[in-house]
């Protein structure tokens, strides 16, 4: 993915800013700075970058648990700060940002004062080579002198407390807004998916949907019918007998770590039980085998009476060859649910 160009100025230095990452502070960095000069600021204070970093991050750690390596403080801080302020997950982005903004928690201020150590001048590092033989800390020095006259046509100039975003470059960031964040979350995306090599959907994962579907139509199109047929299910977590009006859809794996609604990890369960659920883990060795039992009696009692639903052919992503005769492989769907449980509880997803 390329940046597009645009007059004379120096686009490859900013293509240039993720060229050595071992953390994502740069990815937020940037995506921060075209965010607020999107919404018409120049002279940007460091406090509301940090703030808006954190708040680019929050969904992604407290939501998601992606993991974003050893030398990565920005997921620490997140958590901390969700812990301190006692920050409700879901809080919108703007208000997140408020919340933090007007914070004056001496353990927040800490955890955003933290990234002004490195991050506002090594991202300019492509404007300003060091020098051979020049130490970190006079190296530092320059580039907060030298950027505060553009020099290098550098993106921003670098003071205490604030950035000042160079004139000449105003125009760009506010036209290619979009394709600058578009490709931040591309960087992002294959620098996270590195460092959790078998979680599903990076991509996904960046930000905070504006909505999340609902299951209506499995409901209605599928477990309904297998109601009907059986009259009552028992709640594999609960053993409480549901019927076609009390029961709950649910994702066996969390919704939160698969990002997909497929019907083979759909489950009906106790309302009451579902709040409480929320997006822990169940246990594999306790859980599936009822779990296994009744997805198969419900593709069978599907694929009697509506050998042409659609959603049976969601099963085919774990038996490729399946059907009606040939029925459900225990071994093979256990193989294919036991490691997804493994790899979210490895990321952070709580056990019930």
């Amino acid at each position: 993915m390329h940046l597009p160009s645009f007059f004379n100025l120096p686009i490859s230095k900013l293509a240039a800013s993720f060229g050595n990452t071992s953390a994502t502070y740069k990815f937020y960095w940037l995506l921060a700075l075209t965010e607020a000069v999107e919404q018409g600021s120049t002279t940007i204070q460091k406090k509301e970058m940090f703030s808006r970093m954190i708040a680019g991050a929050w969904y992604t750690v407290n939501y998601f648990y992606i993991s974003f390596g050893k030398q990565d403080l920005i997921q620490d801080a997140v958590q901390i700060i969700a812990k301190e302020e006692n920050i409700s997950i879901d809080l919108g982005k703007s208000d997140l940002l408020h919340k933090l903004l007007t914070s004056s928690n001496p353990v927040t201020q800490r955890h955003l004062n933290h990234f002004n150590k490195n991050v506002p001048h090594w991202f300019l590092t492509p404007w300003f080579p060091k020098f051979t033989g020049e130490s970190d800390g006079n190296y530092k020095r320059r580039i907060y002198s030298e950027s505060q006259c553009f020099n290098n046509q550098s993106l921003y100039a670098l003071h205490d407390n604030h950035i000042e975003i160079n004139p000449d470059w105003t125009p760009y960031l506010q036209a290619n807004a979009k394709l600058i964040k578009d490709f931040c979350y591309w960087n992002l995306a294959l620098f996270l998916q590195s460092r959790n090599p078998n979680v599903p959907d990076i991509p996904g994962k960046l930000f905070k949907p504006p909505f999340r579907g609902t299951l209506n139509n499995q409901r209605k199109n599928y477990w309904d019918i297998v109601f009907k047929e059986l009259g009552t299910v028992d709640c594999i977590f609960t053993n409480t007998k549901l019927d076609i009006d009390k029961y709950a859809l649910d994702h066996f794996v969390p919704h939160a770590f698969v990002s997909h609604d497929l019907i083979w990890n759909l489950i009906p369960i106790d309302k009451n039980f579902n709040a409480f659920k929320s997006d822990k883990l169940p246990n594999i060795e306790q859980h599936f085998d009822k779990f296994y039992k009744l997805q198969k009696e419900a593709f069978e009692i599907i694929s009697c009476h509506n050998p042409k639903n659609k959603f049976l052919e969601e099963y085919l992503t774990i038996f490729p060859a399946l059907s009606a005769k040939s029925g459900f492989i225990y071994q093979r769907y256990k193989e294919n649910i036991q490691p997804l449980i493994s790899i979210a509880q490895n990321n952070g997803f709580g056990l019930l």
